[in-house]
């Protein structure tokens, strides 16, 4: 039995060793379900173990920071700031299963705070061209950025070319320290730390069409005729530009359309020189075997229409790549919430704030009555192409700019892209837009109903 007995002794060691493998084992699983509650969209901010509360705000983030690098060994379509946490539970065993394909992570807007990594130094300032009123401004402004910030600041070749500003000798030593460039030549994308507009929309929508990645914090005076997307005024610009610069300020992520056309090559279609849109080289787009590939940002809608043609337009709407319905009618327009409040509102959509995480479809004209505009997630990829039995070509436009012909064998590619615009706020994100509702497109403004008399007490 000196072999049992030898077991024997060994069996309590063994017990022992199986024990400690066992804790090891249960701090490898708690260690792999804590690593499942870190929301890979929130890029690494926000770590959710067993002992983190799933309660309160969410960390403000630095709005220069860039965002991290996805995993070559997952696919993510696209990541937004703009959506759902996928980091929920449901009682105390059930929760959302983590996903490597997560795209969207959600703050609540009044926690969404302007923040400096470091200083901004550089500026560029995006004036409405043709419009003499805005020259005054557009110069106190530039001096004020220059000599009381010690800012450096960028214009448009083309703003310096103002027969008033050339001839103005005083604003002379201004004018020669100005940075320039030209739209689709030169790409300013890696030097812009703030931008300020003044202007209407049209000046915000172009600065985001400068910037096909990540955009600059953007600071939008009203100057305009409408001035939905511009809130602050210009009268006491010096206070306001200075809380800006010190990072006291709200912001309100404006959520894009990331969109790739692809076409087919028909003769020769060359890119001048080399540039396909804002200083990106047509080499880095995604190429295919006989294709033209082009991609662009766009804040408020991509618009598809029937252009010249007196046919209906007849397009194919594609979901995740599920056919989900056939527009009929004098086009689409497929719009962020920024551009709820334009097209599309003109067209009968819903007016959406730019929190929501969403995509809009809205038809024009449709030819039938039962086709009503509709919401979809943002994040979603859709694609539109010509029906095989449409009858004429489409024409498509982003932000109301690169209008081009969409035929048989083109493709339109649409989902939310990573790259949101950071729009400052005079107030807060809610304020500011319910005030824009009020004063610009006079929401819900009529007579007031009057009330019944009180009346008079009979006497006995």
């Amino acid at each position: 039995m000196p072999g049992h007995q030898r077991f024997s002794d060994q069996s309590p060691r063994l017990s022992t060793m199986e024990v400690e493998q066992e804790k090891v084992n249960m701090s490898k699983e708690l260690s792999a379900d804590a690593a499942s509650y870190r929301c890979s969209a929130c890029h690494g901010d926000e770590d959710w173990g067993l002992s983190h509360p799933m309660r309160g705000r969410a960390k403000s983030r630095s709005l220069s920071a860039a965002p991290a690098p996805a995993s070559t060994k997952e696919f993510r379509r696209t990541r937004s700031l703009h959506g759902p946490c996928p980091v929920t539970t449901f009682g105390p065993k059930a929760c959302v299963l983590q996903n490597p394909q997560t795209i969207m992570h959600i703050q609540d807007p009044a926690s969404q705070r302007l923040t400096w990594n470091k200083s901004p130094k550089s500026v560029l300032v995006i004036k409405k061209i043709r419009d003499a009123s805005l020259l005054q401004p557009f110069k106190e402004l530039c001096m004020y950025l220059m000599e009381e910030n010690n800012m450096i600041v960028y214009v448009e070749k083309k703003v310096l070319e103002d027969p008033a500003i050339v001839s103005d000798d005083s604003f002379g030593p201004v004018k020669r320290k100005f940075c320039t460039f030209r739209e689709d030549y030169d790409d300013i994308s890696n030097q812009i730390d703030l931008i300020i507009c003044l202007g209407g929309d049209g000046t915000l929508l172009y600065a985001s069409s400068l910037f096909q990645g990540s955009v600059p914090p953007v600071m939008a005076f009203h100057l305009g005729s409408l001035g939905f997307l511009t809130p602050f005024n210009f009268e006491n610009f010096q206070s306001q530009v200075t809380q800006v610069i010190q990072g006291n300020a709200a912001v309100v992520l404006r959520s894009r359309l990331k969109v790739r056309v692809v076409k087919e090559l028909r003769g020769k279609m060359a890119i001048p020189n080399g540039i396909s849109e804002n200083g990106v080289l047509a080499t880095d787009l995604d190429t295919e075997v006989g294709k033209q590939v082009m991609q662009y940002q766009v804040l408020n809608e991509v618009v598809i229409d029937r252009g010249p043609s007196s046919y209906l337009s007849n397009v194919d709407v594609y979901l995740n790549g599920h056919l989900i319905t056939t527009v009929q009618g004098d086009g689409v327009i497929v719009s962020t919430p920024t551009g709820s409040t334009a097209y599309a509102a003109a067209a009968g959509a819903s007016m959406i704030h730019p929190n929501v995480p969403a995509i809009m479809i809205t038809p024009i004209c449709p030819h039938s009555l039962s086709f009503r505009p509709i919401v979809v997630p943002a994040g979603v990829e859709l694609k539109i192409m010509l029906s095989p039995e449409a009858r004429n070509t489409a024409w498509v436009s982003f932000d109301g700019r690169k209008r081009q012909e969409i035929r048989h064998g083109d493709s339109i590619s649409i989902t939310t892209s990573c790259y949101p615009l950071p729009s400052i706020c005079v107030r807060d994100p809610v304020s500011d837009w319910f005030e824009s509702l009020a004063q610009c497109l006079h929401w819900n403004v009529r007579k007031k109903q009057a009330h019944f008399p009180e009346e008079e007490e009979e006497e006995v």
